[in-house]
């Protein structure tokens, strides 16, 4: 069955050619008809100048033929085409052995016997390897074209006659046995080139598909997508939908890479049942997917993507584990966001961008005010690699106050960019784009050292906070550079209390125990900071060796303060007393303030009441002033 499938499509490529060439078929007929017409011409013969009418008649019939279907010989039906050419090419080839025939039989000139012979062995002879593709074709002009003049050679007499017979019939086995040679070799010529290009297909088809989750790679949205361009209507709108899984990184930490591939092919799946007929579903990279495809207006897309959205957020069941993945989505249309396809998906990237800053779990459509903060971002973070070694940079210190007895006990390190065209610059323009782009890094291991500096030269009483980001903590080697800090500073572990988030523990908390774990027992301390208003858990508090806990100044002094919040204070306040640790009540500005949280359990004090943060010889100066002096002090507001 599958030599008989190869040989029809050898069959076919054959006729095809035969067809796709008719300037080579006219040539060999105007050869035929000149030699038939030169023996109707000089010999006078009625037989062979109505041989000679005749055979013009059907090499006219057959270029004509094969200009005619030439362009369309591919789409046609190849028996019907075979048909029609066996018909012409045999009617051709005996009329050629026929005029042989009748110079032979009828005795005419020799030099025209010589002519028509040597043009019907020739013929014979050449379509037996041209036509060797379809062997019943090619033996079939070779018989036709031959038999008449062995025939007539026969029975004419004589031994060159005689001679003529025999080497013409010994030529028919060797032509048949090249026919069939030439046959075997383009066929498997062909069978090489069709193998040679399903490979070639299937390497394209690798190349342009996803492993893990059957749908289009990058190179496979490249190609989908150009293709469904060339053929977009002006009227019509493209919508590019990116998403991007939260969080994925902790199933693959957790659960392993097969669970994680195992999701990825899930939401593919559902995916693909949820977009639209026609749709692009790509697997962009990682836990990112892309979806393109035609909308009718800003409305459809919006329900779309609340379908999408929807759809993937519904918990996961893989081998007995539920889970629940977030996703954060961008969203530009074609040709509102951008009139070629880089420009949509650089706005839909924006947009997924957006998305993700803005608290995860959304979706967001590109807007042209992106693209500002965008540049704004860029702008401050190549500022910000600059002020770093143009030392632009500096460090404030404000007081953390013993309510008990009025001292200083731990100064908070807080960095100052005073930008030399634009003035100060405030932390939260700048710390959110720093660990963004990992400038916080450098900038947090700048702030240790030059905090852990200023703290080396104060009373070996008075300790120095630093804030951490969560970037810092999962940089390589982040516990051993702020002991070098501290190494270089001279300052002793114990001074050093590194303030986080309750938000560090909703990421990574392998590497962030590791990183606590390390420092804790070199000395260092950690402070618990805006307690209250995130994620807030005990458990953080029995996991971790926290010796302080920052209650936010939002319980303080901010808009909501009452009754609710002064017994949230004197609840922490509590816990901290049983459990010997520190509780600082930040956003102090008044007296009254003061005395609140003093009375609810707070230990410790920081605010405007005391003072504002200063630089380093003001703090400095502060701690000689306070030792100067017999304590309780109130500290001036600088």
């Amino acid at each position: 069955m599958a030599g008989d499938a190869l040989d029809d499509r050898v069959r076919r490529k054959l006729v095809t050619s035969l067809y796709a060439q008719p300037a080579s078929l006219a040539i060999g007929a105007l050869c035929g008809s000149a030699a038939a017409g030169v023996v109707a011409w000089y010999s006078g013969n009625l037989l062979a100048i109505i041989g000679a009418i005749t055979l013009t008649a059907v090499a006219v019939l057959r270029v004509a033929t094969a200009s005619r279907l030439g362009p369309e010989s591919a789409r046609r039906d190849a028996k019907h085409l075979e048909l029609l050419y066996e018909a012409g090419a045999f009617t051709y080839a005996f009329l050629v052995g026929l005029i042989a025939a009748i110079t032979i039989g009828y005795r005419l000139d020799p030099g025209l016997q010589l002519l028509m012979v040597s043009y019907a062995i020739a013929y014979g002879t050449s379509v037996s390897a041209r036509n060797a593709g379809r062997p019943i074709i090619a033996i079939g002009q070779l018989f036709l074209s031959l038999s008449p003049v062995i025939v007539v050679c026969a029975f004419t007499g004589g031994l060159v006659y005689a001679i003529i017979a025999i080497t013409t019939s010994l030529l028919l086995p060797s032509m048949v046995s090249i026919t069939f040679n030439v046959f075997d070799v383009l066929r498997e010529s062909v069978a090489a080139a069709e193998t040679s290009q399903r490979m070639a297909d299937k390497m394209r088809d690798l190349a342009r598909t996803d492993v893990v989750t059957g749908l289009s790679n990058r190179a496979g949205l490249n190609h989908e997508m150009v293709e469904k361009l060339m053929t977009m209507r002006d009227d019509q709108k493209l919508a590019l939908f990116w998403l991007d899984l939260d969080k994925f990184k902790e199933v693959n930490d957790t659960l392993g890479h097969p669970v994680g591939d195992r999701v990825l092919s899930e939401v593919a799946r559902r995916l693909r049942e949820t977009a639209p007929e026609g749709a692009t579903v790509s697997r962009f990279g990682g836990d990112e997917f892309i979806v393109v495809c035609e909308v009718a207006s800003r409305g459809d897309c919006e329900k779309l993507a609340g379908s999408l959205l929807e759809e993937i957020s519904r918990p996961y069941r893989i081998d007995g584990e539920r889970l629940e993945i977030a996703t954060s989505m961008g969203i530009a249309l074609m040709p509102d966001d951008g009139a070629d396809l880089d420009t949509v998906m650089q706005s839909a990237d924006l947009a997924l961008y957006h998305a993700k800053v803005n608290g995860r779990n959304q979706t967001s459509f590109f807007d042209a005010s992106m693209t500002r903060d965008l540049m704004r971002r860029k702008e401050i973070e190549a500022e910000l690699r600059a002020a770093l070694q143009r030392d632009e940079l500096s460090i404030f210190f404000q007081p953390i106050v013993d309510l008990d007895t009025g001292r200083i006990r731990t100064f908070e390190a807080l960095v100052r960019w005073f930008h030399p065209e634009k003035g100060e610059l405030r932390p939260d323009e700048f710390i959110p784009v720093a660990e963004e782009t990992g400038v916080i890094i450098t900038l947090g291991n700048w702030i240790t050292a030059q905090a852990a500096k200023a703290c080396a030269q104060w009373p070996e009483d008075v300790t120095i906070a630093v804030n951490l980001s969560p970037v810092q903590i999962k940089a390589p080697g982040s516990a051993l550079g702020i002991l070098n800090a501290l190494k270089e500073a001279g300052l002793h572990p114990s001074r050093l209390e590194l303030e986080v988030t309750e938000s560090l523990f909703l990421d990574d908390n392998a590497n962030t125990a590791r990183f606590i774990e390390k420092l804790a027992s070199e000395g260092v301390k950690f402070a618990l900071d805006d307690f209250g208003t995130g994620y807030s858990s005990l458990g953080y508090i029995n996991k971790y060796p926290f010796k302080k806990i920052k209650v936010d100044r939002s319980f303080v002094s901010g808009p909501d303060v009452g009754r609710k919040s002064d017994a949230i204070i004197r609840a922490v306040a509590e816990m901290g007393s049983r459990l010997e640790m520190d509780i600082v009540a930040e956003g102090l500005e008044t007296i009254e303030q003061v005395r609140a949280v003093r009375e609810a359990g707070c230990t410790l004090g920081q605010g405007y009441y005391f003072s504002r943060a200063v630089p380093d010889y003001l703090a400095a100066t502060l701690l000689a002033q306070e030792r100067a002096k017999d304590p309780p002090i109130r500290l001036a507001a600088g």
